[in-house]
Formats: structure tokens, sequence, C-alpha cells
């Protein structure tokens, strides 16, 4: 799971990162509300946690413009406000869940564990993404299609991975590139062509079809079909 936390309490932040990273969660950070909300329009997180009170925007402007944006990014609000009118305005706001502060790690996990479902990630020996045949095991790290299981190297995996966790949906080679290569700053965006290519040559056996759109002038689409 790809998350960021758009917080300005850097104790509660690094604590925050300690405890997700240890579930293997990739995490970015944000100490304020302009930054944050620059990062998440980026359309490449999972999950947002956002504080409530933060510099140069508050958490529910954030969680509106993240809505008007139509981005499948579930957004956790982080609060110390505990009335209920607060509550409401901050799902009102497009927030899809509700954490008070103080609050125990555990629930934390709990929470982001639920939002996740909303990525298509279901239970079995692991965590699985699946589209039709294609399924990835999160926790095992191995990929099939079908029965045939796909050799990927880590960067044709993370590519795979960020296509399946946003299906039907037009993504440019600037958000690929975001996530896919994040740590990267030197990397021309033709790259996502190249791995989209080598991607293809290893998920399409012949007579298999391809779920890898390319949408000429702006990226590419991984179309979903039922098993």
């Amino acid at each position: 799971m790809r998350v960021l936390i758009i917080e300005d309490d850097e104790r509660l932040v690094a604590l925050m990162v300690r405890v997700l990273t240890r579930e293997h969660m990739v995490v970015d950070v944000a100490y304020d509300g302009e930054t944050g909300l620059d990062l998440v329009l980026r359309g490449t997180y999972d999950v947002a946690i956002v504080d409530w009170m933060l510099p140069s925007r508050d958490g529910p402007a954030i969680c509106r413009a993240v809505r008007a944006a139509r981005l499948p990014t579930a957004l956790l609000m982080l609060t110390a406000r505990g009335q209920v009118e607060d509550r409401v305005a901050g799902l009102d706001a497009g927030a899809d869940d509700y954490l008070g502060k103080p609050f125990a790690f555990e629930e934390l996990l709990a929470r982001l564990r639920a939002l996740s479902r909303r990525f298509d990630l279901a239970p079995g020996n692991g965590f699985e993404l699946r589209s039709g045949d294609i399924v990835l095991d999160l926790r095992a790290h191995r990929a099939r299609r079908g029965s045939r299981p796909l050799e990927l190297t880590a960067t044709e995996w993370n590519l795979l991975e960020f296509l399946m966790r946003h299906p039907n949906q037009a993504l440019s080679r600037q958000q690929i590139l975001d996530y896919v290569w994040a740590d990267d700053q030197d990397v021309q965006p033709n790259v996502v062509d190249v791995y989209i290519s080598y991607l293809r040559a290893k998920l399409n056996a012949p007579g298999e079809p391809d779920p890898i759109q390319t949408l000429r002038g702006v990226g590419y689409r991984f179309a979903t079909r039922s098993a």
C-alpha cells in the first residue's frame, strides 16, 4: 500500500512512518496542506492520512479538492476534534474515515486495512491484487497469469502493481514516473514506454488479450475484465 501522511506534528509523523514501513507500506510525508495537496493530486497514493489542522490549507479543504478531482485515493482524517459535528464535517468534506487523536497505532493499522478493500485487495494466504486471470500476491511477491508464473524485475513489478491499483483509469506518463521511479529524479519520461513494452512481453502469451491500452497523447490504461 502506498500511503501519504499530511501532518505537521513531526514527532507523530516519525512514529507513524516507523509503524507503517514495518508493515511493508510505502510512505511519503508532507508537513503542510499545500504540499500535501500537490502530492495527493498526482494520483499515485492508495490512502492519504490527512490532519485536520495544517499550515496553508486544512484537512477538509484537501479532502474537497481530492474529491473534486475524482481521484480514487482513500482519505483518513486525523483530528483532535471530538465533537459529532466535527466528525460529520470531515466526512461531508470527502473523508472516508475519521480517527481521533490520540489514537492507538493498532487502530490506525486496522482502519488502513479496512480502507485497502477499496483497492481490490483480498486476503488469501497473503494479500492479492487481481484483474481477470492476472494475480499479484503482495505478501509472497509472486505474479502469475492463469497458471503461468510471471518472472518480473522489481521495476516491472512496481509498474504492474501501479496499473492494477488504478484499473480503467487514464494514467499519464508523469503519474507512472512519480510512482514507479519516485526515487530517481533523472529518469526520462520515455522510460515508461520502454518498460511498458517489457511488461507486455512477459504479461501476454500468444492469444491472450493485452490489458494495457495505449492512450495516444495521454499515457496508458489498465483495462479490467472478468476472470
